[in-house]
């Protein structure tokens, strides 16, 4: 079911058109509006455009962060999953 969530974000209004919950929308709303005084707090004058472009450059890096760091969970845990495997396929092997 689409709903339209009202938020503001970076002094703008919003409407957004969405099937997730409107907590949900606000609480990103309120995630990229804490971004964006971050920014201001740097203490440099950014038109709003300029700061709203920075948050979402620092948004997309915490993304690729994750997602690099989540690959490599996934792969230590394969990696150690296939160990216990070779390790249960050797001891099935000496049982008679």
């Amino acid at each position: 079911m689409s709903r339209s969530v009202k938020v503001v974000v970076a002094g703008q209004r919003l409407s957004v058109r969405t099937s997730a919950k409107p907590g949900y929308i606000r609480d990103l709303a309120s995630y990229v509006n804490a971004r964006i005084d971050e920014l201001k707090g740097t203490g440099r004058t950014m038109s709003t455009q300029s700061l709203a472009l920075l948050a979402a450059m620092n948004i997309a890096d915490e993304l690729h962060q994750a997602q690099a760091s989540e690959a490599a969970l996934k792969r230590r845990v394969r990696e150690k999953s296939q160990r216990i495997l070779r390790y249960l396929d050797r001891e099935a092997e000496l049982i008679p």
